[in-house]
Parts: structure tokens; C-alpha cells; sequence
């Protein structure tokens, strides 16, 4: 079991950079891979970032190259930097713990409120 809350969304510029952190409570944070995932209204929520327990990472295409997620089981957070953002970013970022299925990850139930970010000009 594990509570998890986001930080860090805000205004930024197109261009300009974020970083998101999600922190943990309970004693398993480590036995999770965590997932960063957005959703904007009228659209289906999509991953954007996966990170296993082990530390193998797996990225959306539309973010890959710009995004990059970290964790830190010591702390029981994890981190998603966002580099050269543009409009299509603006969504709701929520963290989520996943399920590691023969390194396929797969949704708990345990998600954290998110946190906005809007990209704009």
C-alpha cells in the first residue's frame, strides 16, 4: 500500500522547462514501478513515463527525447523532469504505482491527485 502526492506543476513557457515530483507514503514505495501519466479534458489519459523498481525506463513517443523519470526509493519519490515544452504538454500529471508483470507495467488503483501543468504564451 502506498499514498502518493504530486508537486511542481505550474505556467511555464513554450520552450521552458518543469520539474514534477511525486512522493510516497507506506512502507512497500519500493516494491512498485512508478508511472507518470497525463490526461486534458475530452481525451483518454495516456502514459507518458514508466520506471520499474529496478530503474529500467520506458517513454511515451511524443515525450521521448524531452522527458526524463528518475526515482529515489530512499526518498519514496519520484521525478519527472520536463525539458522543451510546448502547448500539447498542458494536461493533468498524476503519478501512479504499477504492477511489474514480467517487466510490463500495469495499474494499481493507487494514484496521486495531480498536479496542472499548462504550457503557454
Amino acid at each position: 500500500q502506498v499514498q502518493l502526492q504530486e508537486s511542481g506543476g505550474g505556467l511555464v513557457q513554450p520552450g521552458g522547462s518543469l520539474r514534477l515530483s511525486c512522493t510516497g507514503s507506506g512502507n512497500f514505495f519500493s516494491f512498485y514501478d512508478m508511472g507518470w501519466f497525463r490526461q486534458t479534458p475530452g481525451s483518454e489519459r495516456e502514459m507518458v513515463a514508466t520506471i520499474t523498481r529496478r530503474g529500467i525506463t520506458n517513454y511515451a513517443e511524443s515525450v521521448k527525447g524531452r522527458f526524463t523519470i528518475s526515482r529515489d526509493n530512499a526518498e519514496k519519490a519520484v521525478y519527472l523532469q520536463m525539458n522543451a515544452l510546448n502547448p500539447e504538454d498542458t494536461a493533468v500529471y498524476s503519478c501512479n504505482a504499477g504492477q511489474d508483470v514480467n517487466g510490463k507495467y500495469y495499474q494499481t488503483d493507487y494514484w496521486g491527485q495531480g498536479t496542472q501543468v499548462t504550457v503557454s504564451s
